[in-house]
Protein backbone atom coordinates (compact mmCIF):
# COMPACT_ATOMS: atom_id res chain seq x y z
CA UNK A 1 0.00 0.00 0.00
CA UNK A 2 0.82 3.49 -0.97
CA UNK A 3 1.40 5.87 2.29
CA UNK A 4 -1.03 8.72 1.71
CA UNK A 5 -0.40 12.27 1.34
CA UNK A 6 -2.29 14.83 4.04
CA UNK A 7 -4.36 15.95 1.06
CA UNK A 8 -4.39 16.15 -2.31
CA UNK A 9 -6.41 18.91 -2.97
CA UNK A 10 -5.71 19.65 -6.72
CA UNK A 11 -7.83 22.19 -8.65
CA UNK A 12 -7.56 24.70 -11.63
CA UNK A 13 -6.32 27.80 -10.56
CA UNK A 14 -2.48 28.26 -10.19
CA UNK A 15 -2.71 29.05 -6.73
CA UNK A 16 -4.19 25.88 -5.89
CA UNK A 17 -1.75 23.66 -8.12
CA UNK A 18 1.04 25.55 -6.53
CA UNK A 19 -0.13 25.35 -2.61
CA UNK A 20 -0.80 21.43 -3.21
CA UNK A 21 2.73 20.97 -4.91
CA UNK A 22 4.17 22.86 -2.41
CA UNK A 23 2.42 20.67 0.55
CA UNK A 24 3.53 17.30 -1.49
CA UNK A 25 6.87 18.39 -1.31
CA UNK A 26 6.90 19.43 2.20
CA UNK A 27 5.69 16.10 3.02
CA UNK A 28 8.08 14.50 1.27
CA UNK A 29 11.57 16.52 1.39
CA UNK A 30 10.41 18.47 5.30
CA UNK A 31 8.15 15.93 7.33
CA UNK A 32 10.19 12.66 5.45
CA UNK A 33 6.82 11.27 4.92
CA UNK A 34 8.35 9.08 2.52
CA UNK A 35 12.08 8.26 3.88
CA UNK A 36 15.02 9.59 2.39
CA UNK A 37 14.10 10.89 -1.03
CA UNK A 38 15.92 12.23 -3.86
CA UNK A 39 14.72 14.83 -6.49
CA UNK A 40 14.94 13.48 -10.32
CA UNK A 41 15.62 16.36 -12.99
CA UNK A 42 16.35 16.32 -16.89
CA UNK A 43 17.12 20.50 -16.16
CA UNK A 44 15.13 20.48 -19.77
CA UNK A 45 11.85 22.38 -20.38
CA UNK A 46 9.53 23.02 -17.44
CA UNK A 47 12.53 21.62 -14.95
CA UNK A 48 12.49 25.41 -13.53
CA UNK A 49 9.13 24.91 -11.98
CA UNK A 50 9.66 22.15 -9.94
CA UNK A 51 13.52 22.99 -8.80
CA UNK A 52 11.66 26.40 -7.66
CA UNK A 53 8.78 24.93 -5.88
CA UNK A 54 12.04 22.45 -4.35
CA UNK A 55 13.98 25.43 -3.38
CA UNK A 56 11.06 27.34 -1.32
CA UNK A 57 10.88 23.97 0.54
CA UNK A 58 14.55 23.76 0.75
CA UNK A 59 18.04 24.08 -0.55
CA UNK A 60 19.36 21.09 0.67
CA UNK A 61 17.61 18.73 -1.10
CA UNK A 62 19.50 16.26 -3.12
CA UNK A 63 19.29 16.79 -7.04
CA UNK A 64 19.90 14.15 -9.54
CA UNK A 65 20.95 15.40 -12.69
CA UNK A 66 21.73 12.74 -15.42
CA UNK A 67 24.74 13.60 -17.27
CA UNK A 68 24.50 11.30 -20.64
CA UNK A 69 27.58 12.54 -22.19
CA UNK A 70 24.67 12.96 -25.36
CA UNK A 71 23.26 16.35 -23.65
CA UNK A 72 22.99 19.64 -25.72
CA UNK A 73 25.63 22.45 -24.53
CA UNK A 74 22.66 24.29 -23.51
CA UNK A 75 21.21 21.80 -21.02
CA UNK A 76 24.53 21.79 -19.02
CA UNK A 77 24.49 25.45 -19.20
CA UNK A 78 20.70 25.68 -17.59
CA UNK A 79 21.73 23.10 -15.11
CA UNK A 80 24.38 25.52 -13.89
CA UNK A 81 22.59 28.50 -14.14
CA UNK A 82 19.71 26.91 -12.60
CA UNK A 83 21.38 25.80 -9.49
CA UNK A 84 22.90 29.07 -8.83
CA UNK A 85 19.85 30.73 -9.42
CA UNK A 86 17.94 28.73 -6.88
CA UNK A 87 20.55 28.33 -4.40
CA UNK A 88 20.46 25.05 -4.47
CA UNK A 89 23.49 23.45 -2.84
CA UNK A 90 23.35 19.57 -3.82
CA UNK A 91 22.91 19.06 -7.52
CA UNK A 92 24.52 15.90 -8.39
CA UNK A 93 25.98 15.10 -11.94
CA UNK A 94 25.29 11.50 -12.45
CA UNK A 95 27.26 9.76 -15.50
CA UNK A 96 27.79 6.41 -16.96
CA UNK A 97 30.55 4.28 -15.76
CA UNK A 98 33.36 4.47 -17.84
CA UNK A 99 34.19 1.22 -17.87
CA UNK A 100 30.87 -0.18 -18.68
CA UNK A 101 30.70 2.87 -21.67
CA UNK A 102 34.06 1.65 -23.42
CA UNK A 103 32.54 -1.63 -23.25
CA UNK A 104 29.05 -1.03 -24.16
CA UNK A 105 29.74 1.86 -26.39
CA UNK A 106 33.42 2.57 -27.10
CA UNK A 107 32.43 4.71 -30.40
CA UNK A 108 29.34 6.69 -29.03
CA UNK A 109 27.37 5.00 -31.58
CA UNK A 110 25.01 3.18 -29.21
CA UNK A 111 21.88 5.07 -30.23
CA UNK A 112 21.84 4.68 -33.87
CA UNK A 113 21.17 0.76 -33.62
CA UNK A 114 19.33 0.17 -30.52
CA UNK A 115 18.25 3.05 -28.21
CA UNK A 116 16.60 1.36 -25.70
CA UNK A 117 20.29 0.29 -24.83
CA UNK A 118 21.64 3.17 -25.32
CA UNK A 119 19.11 5.02 -22.85
CA UNK A 120 19.69 1.71 -20.42
CA UNK A 121 23.23 2.83 -20.45
CA UNK A 122 23.68 5.75 -20.41
CA UNK A 123 20.56 6.82 -17.78
CA UNK A 124 18.77 4.26 -16.19
CA UNK A 125 21.55 2.81 -14.76
CA UNK A 126 23.03 5.31 -13.33
CA UNK A 127 20.17 6.50 -12.04
CA UNK A 128 19.08 3.36 -10.73
CA UNK A 129 23.08 3.38 -8.80
CA UNK A 130 22.36 7.01 -7.69
CA UNK A 131 18.77 5.88 -6.10
CA UNK A 132 20.07 2.96 -4.25
CA UNK A 133 20.48 4.92 -1.11
CA UNK A 134 16.90 6.77 -1.54
CA UNK A 135 13.47 5.58 0.00
CA UNK A 136 11.28 8.04 -2.82
CA UNK A 137 12.57 10.59 -5.65
CA UNK A 138 10.60 13.20 -7.08
CA UNK A 139 9.94 13.88 -10.60
CA UNK A 140 8.19 16.48 -12.62
CA UNK A 141 5.98 14.46 -15.06
CA UNK A 142 2.49 15.58 -15.97
CA UNK A 143 -0.31 14.36 -17.39
CA UNK A 144 -0.79 16.56 -20.48
CA UNK A 145 2.28 15.65 -21.51
CA UNK A 146 1.41 12.44 -23.35
CA UNK A 147 -0.78 9.86 -23.36
CA UNK A 148 1.46 7.20 -21.66
CA UNK A 149 1.51 9.59 -18.58
CA UNK A 150 -2.44 10.48 -18.88
CA UNK A 151 -3.25 8.29 -16.07
CA UNK A 152 -0.22 9.00 -13.55
CA UNK A 153 -1.39 9.28 -10.32
CA UNK A 154 0.69 11.66 -7.20
CA UNK A 155 2.14 8.47 -5.68
CA UNK A 156 3.13 5.80 -7.66
CA UNK A 157 5.90 3.16 -6.57
CA UNK A 158 8.62 1.85 -9.13
CA UNK A 159 10.37 -1.29 -9.81
CA UNK A 160 12.49 -1.05 -6.50
CA UNK A 161 9.65 -0.36 -4.34
CA UNK A 162 10.54 3.18 -4.24
CA UNK A 163 7.83 6.09 -4.04
CA UNK A 164 7.67 8.26 -6.98
CA UNK A 165 6.30 11.61 -5.88
CA UNK A 166 4.17 12.97 -8.85
CA UNK A 167 3.77 16.83 -7.73
CA UNK A 168 3.05 18.45 -11.19
CA UNK A 169 0.97 16.00 -12.38
CA UNK A 170 -2.18 18.12 -12.66
CA UNK A 171 -0.11 21.11 -14.39
CA UNK A 172 -0.76 22.18 -18.01
CA UNK A 173 1.03 23.79 -20.46
CA UNK A 174 -0.53 26.96 -19.42
CA UNK A 175 -0.24 26.47 -15.66
CA UNK A 176 3.60 25.78 -16.72
CA UNK A 177 3.71 29.33 -18.67
CA UNK A 178 2.02 31.54 -16.22
CA UNK A 179 4.25 30.25 -13.41
CA UNK A 180 7.07 30.73 -15.23
CA UNK A 181 6.29 34.28 -16.04
CA UNK A 182 4.63 35.02 -12.24
CA UNK A 183 8.05 33.67 -10.75
CA UNK A 184 10.48 35.32 -13.13
CA UNK A 185 12.68 32.03 -14.21
CA UNK A 186 14.61 31.70 -16.64
CA UNK A 187 13.58 29.46 -20.14
CA UNK A 188 16.32 26.63 -21.25
CA UNK A 189 17.66 28.46 -24.25
CA UNK A 190 16.29 25.96 -26.88
CA UNK A 191 12.54 26.58 -26.52
CA UNK A 192 12.76 29.90 -28.25
CA UNK A 193 14.01 27.60 -30.99
CA UNK A 194 11.18 25.29 -30.86
CA UNK A 195 11.96 22.89 -28.82
CA UNK A 196 9.18 21.30 -26.20
CA UNK A 197 10.64 18.46 -24.44
CA UNK A 198 15.13 17.73 -24.15
CA UNK A 199 16.51 15.07 -23.71
CA UNK A 200 20.21 14.03 -25.63
CA UNK A 201 21.15 15.94 -28.77
CA UNK A 202 20.97 12.89 -31.00
CA UNK A 203 17.24 11.65 -30.33
CA UNK A 204 15.60 14.88 -29.86
CA UNK A 205 14.00 17.04 -32.80
CA UNK A 206 11.52 19.80 -32.88
CA UNK A 207 7.77 18.11 -32.33
CA UNK A 208 5.95 17.81 -35.47
CA UNK A 209 2.57 20.52 -35.52
CA UNK A 210 -0.15 19.42 -33.22
CA UNK A 211 1.35 16.69 -31.95
CA UNK A 212 2.17 16.36 -28.08
CA UNK A 213 5.31 18.10 -26.65
CA UNK A 214 7.08 15.12 -26.08
CA UNK A 215 6.56 13.76 -30.12
CA UNK A 216 10.23 15.40 -30.92
CA UNK A 217 11.88 12.84 -28.52
CA UNK A 218 12.49 9.58 -30.65
CA UNK A 219 11.25 10.33 -34.03
CA UNK A 220 10.11 7.58 -36.33
CA UNK A 221 10.23 5.24 -33.23
CA UNK A 222 7.28 3.77 -31.24
CA UNK A 223 8.92 4.40 -28.34
CA UNK A 224 8.09 7.16 -25.87
CA UNK A 225 10.10 6.82 -22.79
CA UNK A 226 14.05 6.48 -22.21
CA UNK A 227 13.40 3.41 -19.29
CA UNK A 228 13.65 5.68 -16.13
CA UNK A 229 9.84 5.70 -16.03
CA UNK A 230 8.21 2.21 -17.30
CA UNK A 231 4.85 0.46 -16.94
CA UNK A 232 4.28 -2.90 -16.28
CA UNK A 233 8.16 -3.29 -16.49
CA UNK A 234 8.48 -2.17 -19.81
CA UNK A 235 9.64 0.90 -21.95
CA UNK A 236 6.26 3.19 -23.11
CA UNK A 237 5.61 2.73 -26.79
CA UNK A 238 3.59 5.03 -28.74
CA UNK A 239 0.94 2.45 -29.80
CA UNK A 240 0.13 2.03 -26.11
Amino acid sequence: MLPEPHTLAFHAGLDWLETSSLEMLDQALSLNLYGRTAVVSSFGVDSAVLLHLVSRITRDAPILFVDTRMMFQETLNYQLELAREFGLKDVRQITANDVDLRRNDVFGRLHKKDTDACCDLRKTKPLEKALEPFDAWINGRKRQQSQSRSSMKPLEVDAHDRIKVNPLLHWDNEDIKAYFDLRHLPQHPMVSKGFTSIGCAPCTAKPSPGSDPRSGRWQGQDKTECGIHVQDGKIIRRSA
